[in-house]
């Protein structure tokens, strides 16, 4: 297998620039090999952008930034047609969404009818403009990043949206060695704003992502693995506390980063460590807590350990 020899090259590479959030990587990496969107969550200034940027740099292909604000709208990301003076016809002006990797960064800062314009690219990958249809790279990811703590001014974003992203990844603050070792390189001279000069390896994956692909693809499900991953997301249904659980979709995302997550560790089948891995990050944005458990304090992570709790693992 290719994977976890280029597993062992993005980490590597990755280290150059992140400190930490090696489990993170993993996570990127799952769904990426998954063709899954990530949404990041977490306070500002603990590296959301710098890692999709850094991970971006190191796989290769087209990084694109847009900052998303209230008076953003849908041509503002998926482009429009354009009269040319010269051609006598009208051609098509390419917005930002045409890229490899697209960082919708604060999405939750655009109104709905913005947010939306993502949806038709994140589901079937390509843009329709006009009737016209477009294609994205096969590889073509979201990361969207978020902040859960201001309330004013942002629009959330609908479950129909939510659903469409693979993974929640709840980013956190680091470790006090972890800080330490963040400023003792900005000391050094490290520059976030600066990726070349941390001579960041380009591997060149887009050029390859099929016969990656195909590896994933490849890794064997037990047939009683499958019924574990489906009875933990049906256990999220009609469950006391729980007013929407997860959807077939979720399932699906389960059964695709696990194979992704087996590949990364080398291994042609999945074991139940991999799903147990993924559930949070996959459920986390999928359930809608009751009134009463809310009002109780509850959070879907302490909500989804008891359901996987609750479901016997397989041998």
């Amino acid at each position: 297998m290719q994977i976890p020899d280029l597993y062992s090259r993005i980490r590597e590479e990755f280290a150059k620039v992140v400190v930490g959030q090696e489990q993170t990587l993993r996570l990127i990496l799952a769904a990426y090999f998954s063709r899954g969107h990530i949404l990041f969550e977490g306070v500002p200034g603990i590296a959301k952008t710098l890692m999709a940027k850094t991970f971006a740099a190191i796989v290769g292909g087209e990084f694109r930034r847009v900052q998303f604000t209230p008076d953003m709208l849908p041509a503002d990301i998926i482009g429009t047609m354009v009269f040319s003076q010269d051609e006598g016809k009208f051609r098509l002006h390419r917005g930002p969404i045409f890229c490899h990797f697209l960082l919708a960064d604060e999405i939750n800062r655009t109104p709905p009818k913005t947010q939306s314009a993502l949806l038709e690219a994140m589901e079937e990958r390509q843009v329709s403009i006009e009737g016209e249809l477009n294609l994205l790279p096969p590889d073509f990811t979201v990361f969207a990043t978020q902040n859960p703590i201001e309330y004013e001014g942002t629009y959330p974003l609908p479950e129909a949206q939510l659903d469409r992203f693979m993974l929640r990844i709840k980013v956190d603050y680091p470790q006090q060695n972890e800080e330490v070792e963040i400023i003792r390189r900005y000391d050094k001279g490290f520059d976030a704003q600066n990726l070349a000069a941390a001579n960041l390896t380009d591997l060149g994956i887009p050029e390859r992502f099929g016969e990656l692909m195909a590896e994933v693809t490849a890794v064997q499900v037990r047939e009683e693995i499958l019924d574990y991953m489906v009875e933990i997301v049906r256990r999220t249904r009609g469950r006391r506390g729980i007013a929407l659980g997860g959807s077939p979709r979720a399932s699906i995302f389960l059964l695709k980063g696990a194979k992704a997550l087996a590949a990364l560790s080398g291994r042609e089948f999945v074991i139940p460590d991999d799903v147990v891995e993924l559930v949070p990050h996959v459920l986390n944005h999928r359930l809608i807590l009751s009134p009463e458990f809310e009002i109780e304090g509850r959070h879907p992570e302490e909500v989804i350990a008891e359901v996987v709790g609750s479901v016997e693992v397989p041998r």
